[in-house]
């Protein structure tokens, strides 16, 4: 590879704090950071998924790696874990701020939801992600820059077409997902205007639907409603997306909401 590209794309050097690390798009960020150069540092829900994710990022791809549990619906957990991780590498260049995800067993439903639920997904997916771009951001600032990269959503751009989840057989999709993810684009166009002239990219990526063992009427439904025809795949469409962000090759770049969708929304 000529060395023009290598030095675009190369991580030496550097450190990564992903969240939600542990598994799927989280997963893929950690590797490709790690592919890249990058020293990883993992966060999960579950401290044990933490620990066997750090270990096998090691063995695959032989940089320094570790792991920690976090609940950052807790601020105080989020500026620990943010500290200790510091700590640990000496500093933070690259968050990818991804954990998030739907939770609560109500009914999706918003008429139908129970509040507490409600409650508890904004407060994982938008006020979760508030406090680590407020702690690492705050080290970034310090150190003389940084990137951050916010794992949002389509969900924020668009409205869904609940047809398609009661025809495959899914429960479906919260409107506070929505809000939540909405919020993460919009935190990140502002945040990138208040940390830029600091030093400090902010810049979003807006997934679609990845393909995660859903039932298969489901997937034909949305891989039709899709100009690229079908669903993104875990181990290779996000990769190229989180490195661009995180690496030299973006560094034109800030405030930019990259959706990665396979055409998804500009057929909705």
């Amino acid at each position: 590879m000529h060395g023009e590209i290598t030095q675009l794309f190369d991580l030496g050097g550097k450190c990564a704090l992903v969240t939600g690390g542990a598994r799927t798009m989280g997963w893929d960020a950690a590797c490709v950071l790690a592919a890249a150069g990058c020293r990883v540092a993992i966060t999960s829900r579950s401290a044990e998924s933490a620990r066997e994710s750090a270990a096998r990022l090691k063995d695959q791809y032989g940089v320094d790696a570790a792991g920690w549990q976090l609940d950052q619906t807790s601020h105080a957990e989020v500026a620990r874990v943010a500290g200790e991780a510091i700590v640990w590498a000496g500093r933070v260049d690259i968050l990818v701020n991804n954990s998030g995800g739907g939770v609560g067993a109500s009914p999706p439903p918003l008429l139908d939801r129970d509040v507490a639920d409600l409650d508890l997904l904004l407060q994982l997916n938008l006020n979760g992600m508030l406090y680590c771009c407020r702690e690492v951001g705050r080290h970034m600032v310090e150190q003389g820059g940084g990137k951050i990269i916010n794992i949002a959503s389509i969900a924020g751009l668009c409205g869904r077409d609940r047809r398609m989840y009661v025809e495959g057989k899914l429960k479906g999709q919260p409107v506070e997902y929505a809000a939540a993810k909405a919020g993460v684009i919009g935190l990140t166009m502002d945040l990138a205007g208040y940390l830029s002239p600091r030093g400090v990219y902010v810049n979003a990526i807006s997934p679609g639907g990845f393909e995660n063992r859903q039932p298969p009427e489901f997937i034909r439904l949305y891989s039709d409603s899709t100009p690229l025809g079908r669903m993104g795949r875990y181990g290779s469409d996000i990769k190229g997306p989180i490195l661009f962000l995180a690496s030299p090759a973006s560094d034109y770049v800030t405030g930019h909401n990259l959706v990665v969708d396979g055409g998804f929304t500009i057929w909705h």
